[in-house]
């Protein structure tokens, strides 16, 4: 899993280097997260990477009737991860990132819900790992990291530590 979180840390030094021009015009989260995940695409050239992405393999990627998380498409039953590291023609499922912008003032539990539910090991096809990142104007203001269905504090704070070392968070 470090591994892979070291790719997203060199993907967003990537972002944060060539991006100034979005990211000092406070662009939309749509086009901070499409060229982040260009960048992510560089670091995993083995895998695919998409946005908005709502497929398990053939199946549309739903949450369970009692999940408390809200979805994003109209008849309430889908949900569209940001940025997703995956194989499409066989469900194999690395990283699901959540992205936000650090001036969003919308609570983020959304996304640590999903989260939580992509990541959970009892969900066919469960992701990996999943990212939550608050994009600020000049530097990542919070980072979190799911697995098996929960934040995982220890490979959060060491996520911390990785993007603080590459000068990316304060």
């Amino acid at each position: 899993m470090q591994a892979a979180l070291d790719k997203v840390v060199g993907a967003l030094g990537d972002f944060y280097a060539r991006e100034t021009h979005l990211l000092e015009r406070d662009l939309g989260e749509r086009t901070l997260t499409h060229r982040l995940a260009v960048a992510i695409e560089k670091q995993f050239p083995d895998w695919d990477v998409d946005c908005d992405y709502n497929r398990l393999g053939e199946r549309t990627w739903k949450l369970p009737k009692t999940s408390i998380v809200s979805t994003d498409d109209e008849l309430g039953k889908s949900i569209y991860p940001d940025i997703v590291v995956h194989h499409r023609a066989i469900p194999e499922n690395l990283l699901a990132l959540e992205v936000r912008k650090a001036s969003n003032h919308q609570p983020p539990e959304h996304d640590r819900h999903k989260l939580r539910a992509m990541t959970d090991p009892h969900l066919w096809f469960a992701y990996r790992t999943g990212v939550y990142l608050a994009l600020g104007k000049k530097s990542v203001t919070a980072a979190e990291v799911y697995v098996g269905g929960l934040m995982d504090a220890e490979l959060s704070d060491w996520f911390a530590g990785r993007l603080k070392q590459r000068g990316l968070s304060q």
